[in-house]
This record gives structure tokens, C-alpha cells and sequence, in this order.
């Protein structure tokens, strides 16, 4: 991640146009336990280019194969999630394809079902751990993997959450933002075996949240502003919740050598950032 030095308009000098956001798709994995609600965090590398160190929901950019897929599909159509998410119907597709598609790819959880029995879930991903490698060297699309073993995407198991921009003062990259929020299916596990973290486990959100006010861990404005709506809720309670997706970009600077970021809960996260960088 890189930070802007301040001051550049005010002194003068030109400042670069932002780097165009590229659309991608993060799902908030969550499962009710004895002590609440829990989400599966993991923590990237900090030799990562971006936002390496730093605590993220597995997700990743949309890949050019996650668009005209023609995947089989269970669930609301791609209009409904164009509707709800504020794109395009297209584009809500890919979407959905990325968030289910990279969340096989990271933590070994598959939203899909058998293709002719609408009932019938996936209950142990692992045993697809081959063409989880292959999607994640890109030897397989996620269309091609679904078509061959006869599974169908179950968009009925993700809800639409929320869209947020990375900071236009980003020089390393940007994404468009799209958050889902799903429950581990039944009889599935999560796990952290991928090439991009190197710790990855179930936590409640209010233990997350403390590590970072603690300096234990780093989040981010959008990761933070997800784990403060999850708290204190069920899982059912949380897919109940029809959210108003609107697209939220954080302003970020550095003010006295501090690390801040503006935005509609930003001075609750910098009391918690407290200037902090990753």
C-alpha cells in the first residue's frame, strides 16, 4: 500500500490522475458458534505488494472468464443482482461468479450444488482440492469446473452487503468493491491454504475489532466498518438484514505524520487506527 506525503495540491505540484478501480467481489464468511457469530478472517502476506499484513475476507478481482460464464445457476438471476448491487446485470453476473469463485480458491469453501437437484448441496469441497488448484493457476475456469463435475452455482446462499472504492490517493492498485456475506454451508470447512496469507481462522467480529484497537492486528476502513455491522448479530439475523448498496470511497492522507481516512464512520476507525500504516 502507498500513502500520499499531503500537500501536493497546496504546494503546487501535479498531482496523477487516479488509477482506474478494478470490479471485485469479497464475501464475509460467516457461522453461528456458543460464543456468537463468527467470521472467517485471514491475514495477507506482508511481502504482498498491496495491503500486505493487513487482516481481508477472501476475494479478489474479477477475471475476464468469471464474465459471460455460463455457469449453471440457482438463485436470484443476474438482473435481481444487477438491481441490488447498482450495475449493470453483466457485470452483478461476474460478480457473484468472483465472490463464489474466489472463495473456493482461498478457503476451500464452495457455494454450489448438484446441477439436476436444487436441494442437494456440495458438504465436503474437499474433495475438488485438484481443481482448486487449477482454478487458482488458471488452468480451469470456474465455468469449466462447475460444467464438469455437473454442479450449479448457488446464488441463492450469497446476499448483496456492500460496494466500497479503495482511496483514488492509492498509487498500487484500486478496486471497485463488492461485498457479499454467506453462511458456511453445512458440512463444509474453511481453511487458509493459499498462496496470498499466512494465518487465516474463524473470530468474532468483536474480537476483531478489539486486536486492532489493541495494534494486535490492521484493518481496514471497509473490513472494520463490516466487522462493527456483524457484531452483536445471528446468521440468520445478518441474511435477513436487505441492504442499500451504495459506493463508498474513503478519502485518505496523511495529516502530522498520522495515517487517517475520511469517511461516514471515519472518526471512530482513526481513534482506532490511531496514525498506524500496515
Amino acid at each position: 500500500m502507498s500513502f500520499p506525503e499531503g500537500g501536493s495540491d497546496a504546494t503546487g505540484e501535479s498531482v496523477p490522475d487516479p488509477l482506474v478501480p478494478r470490479p471485485a467481489a469479497t464475501v464475509m464468511l460467516i457461522r453461528d458458534t456458543a460464543d456468537g457469530i463468527k467470521v472467517f478472517l485471514m491475514r495477507r502476506h506482508r511481502r504482498m505488494d498491496f495491503v500486505g499484513g493487513v487482516m481481508v475476507f477472501p476475494g479478489g478481482g474479477v477475471d475476464d472468464r468469471d464474465r459471460n460464464a455460463d455457469i449453471a445457476w440457482h438463485g436470484p438471476d443476474k438482473n435481481w443482482w444487477g438491481e441490488r448491487l447498482g450495475t449493470d446485470a453483466d457485470l452483478a453476473e461476474a460478480l457473484v461468479c468472483a465472490a463464489a469463485r474466489e472463495t473456493f480458491e482461498e478457503c476451500g469453501v464452495l457455494f454450489a450444488g448438484a446441477a439436476d437437484d436444487p436441494d442437494l448441496l456440495v458438504d465436503d469441497a474437499s474433495s475438488y482440492r485438484d481443481h482448486r488448484a487449477a482454478l487458482v493457476s488458471k488452468e480451469l475456469s470456474f465455468g469449466e469446473f462447475l460444467r464438469g463435475e455437473q454442479l450449479m452455482l448457488r446464488a441463492d446462499l450469497l446476499r448483496p452487503w456492500a460496494n466500497w472504492v479503495t482511496p483514488k490517493e492509492e498509487r498500487t492498485r484500486r478496486y471497485d468493491t463488492y461485498f457479499f456475506v454467506g453462511a458456511l454451508p453445512d458440512g463444509q470447512l474453511a481453511d487458509g491454504d493459499n498462496t496470498e496469507s499466512d494465518q487465516a481462522d474463524w473470530i468474532t467480529p468483536e474480537a476483531a475489532l478489539e486486536d486492532f484497537s489493541a495494534q494486535r492486528s490492521f484493518l481496514l476502513p471497509p473490513t472494520w466498518t463490516q466487522l462493527d455491522a456483524l457484531a452483536g448479530r445471528t446468521v440468520a439475523e445478518v441474511l435477513a438484514v436487505e441492504r442499500r448498496i451504495v459506493p463508498i470511497s474513503p478519502n485518505m492522507s496523511m495529516i502530522d505524520g498520522n495515517l487517517e481516512f475520511e469517511f461516514f464512520d471515519g472518526q471512530r476507525y482513526n481513534q482506532a487506527l490511531g496514525g498506524r500504516t500496515p
